[in-house]
């Protein structure tokens, strides 16, 4: 046998061996790799310079074929997931989320509506709370409903600013610009002139009086002799001096509600404007055309019946405020007969013109039958 300490000393030389050898090989290793890698860069190089393609094993494209696949199938089944989550917690959020009643906000009402005199009762069931219809020959009033009622008229004003200008014998040729203060700081209206439009007095004039412009009819009291201000107290002068004692002008649109007046005014108004052949013309235009720079705009007449063969009208004027309801004044032959309507605070979009409507049935099956027309003294009895 061996002794102990031969044994030892054997082992402790294997032991050196191996360890040198492992070093050996971890330095190596390196120096390996990278040669590898040189060569392998240096493969790629030729290859791409002779166009060649690394061949690819069709296990190779199997494997990665179905990867992709494997990929796909789980993506689906995460989005899946995701939109049932998803949705779960939108249901739970509807859930959670408390229900809002939607505040609804009903219109302002009309001075007539506050006064209460849509509550009077007339034959024909208009929907006008004021009314009156006049022989423009004989005076004789046909129709009446509170017919003294002072209420605001809206844009029947511009009837009044057309009849001023009108007879003020101003030169309809002249050049007039829309500045900013034609703009409307009472209503906030849209206006299709904008700021700094240059339209003739005559033009301006058609659009007021057929279109119901807001900014045409400033600019006409705005550029009348004296301004503004001399313009608004020629308006009130007018009135008086025409009958209109219970009206009053504060400016010459008709968007503040300040301008107010009685239907027995305003058929007193309808009846001197219809003697002029320029309101006459202008106000029963169906549409017209200006030029605006480099477009041409067309407006068309806010009366409809004026296009309507089943009328003969004279001269008309519409309107509309919240304060003041829909409003309508016509001049018009029916039955042969010239009839001057006044429409003040209908409610509804067309209830005036269906108001005028029904007039007119009214006039003419009275006049086929042969019967008498109801009076002042017949409404007030029904």
């Amino acid at each position: 046998m061996q002794a102990p300490h031969r044994i030892a000393a054997r082992f402790s030389r294997v032991v050196h061996a191996l360890a040198f050898v492992a070093i050996s090989l971890s330095v190596a290793a390196p120096n390996v790799h990278a040669a590898e890698k040189k060569k392998a860069v240096a493969a790629k190089k030729q290859a791409a310079s002779s166009g060649a393609k690394r061949p690819v094993a069709k296990s190779s494209v199997k494997e990665t074929r179905k990867v992709a696949a494997s990929s796909k199938r789980e993506t689906a089944v995460v989005s899946a997931k995701a939109a049932r989550g998803k949705n779960s917690r939108l249901v739970a959020r509807s859930a959670k989320a408390p229900v809002r009643a939607v505040a609804y906000t009903p219109a302002p009402q009309s001075f007539g509506q506050l006064a209460g005199l849509h509550d009077v009762q007339d034959p024909l069931a208009l929907q006008s709370s004021v009314a009156l219809v006049i022989d423009q020959d004989t005076h004789e009033v046909l129709l009446s409903k509170n017919e003294g009622a002072v209420l605001p008229i809206a844009s029947l004003t511009k009837l009044m600013t057309g009849l001023l200008i009108s007879e003020a014998r101003l030169d309809m040729n002249e050049m007039i610009t829309i500045t900013q203060d034609d703009v409307d700081t009472e209503k906030f209206s849209r206006s299709r002139l904008s700021v700094g439009t240059t339209l003739s007095r005559g033009e301006l004039m058609h659009l007021a009086l057929m279109s119901s412009e807001n900014r045409a009819a400033h600019a006409l009291g705005r550029t009348y002799p004296g301004g503004l201000d001399a313009f608004v107290a020629r308006m009130n002068t007018k009135a008086r001096q025409i009958g209109m004692l219970s009206t009053r002008y504060v400016e010459p649109t008709g968007l503040s509600s300040a301008n107010q007046a009685s239907a027995r005014d305003l058929a007193q108004l309808v009846s001197v404007a219809h003697n002029d052949p320029l309101l006459r013309e202008l106000t029963t235009s169906p549409s017209y055309e200006v030029d605006v720079g480099s477009r041409t705009l067309q407006f068309n007449n806010t009366n409809r019946l004026v296009r309507n063969p089943l009328w003969d009208i004279g001269l008309q004027k519409t309107g509309f405020i919240n304060e003041a309801g829909r409003c309508l004044v016509m001049q018009a032959q029916v039955s042969g007969r010239k009839l001057i309507m006044v429409f003040l605070d209908s409610a509804g979009k067309f209830s005036r013109l269906a108001d005028a409507e029904r007039v007119r049935s009214w006039v003419e099956s009275s006049a086929h039958a042969g019967s008498h027309l109801l009076t002042r003294a017949d409404i007030g009895r029904h």
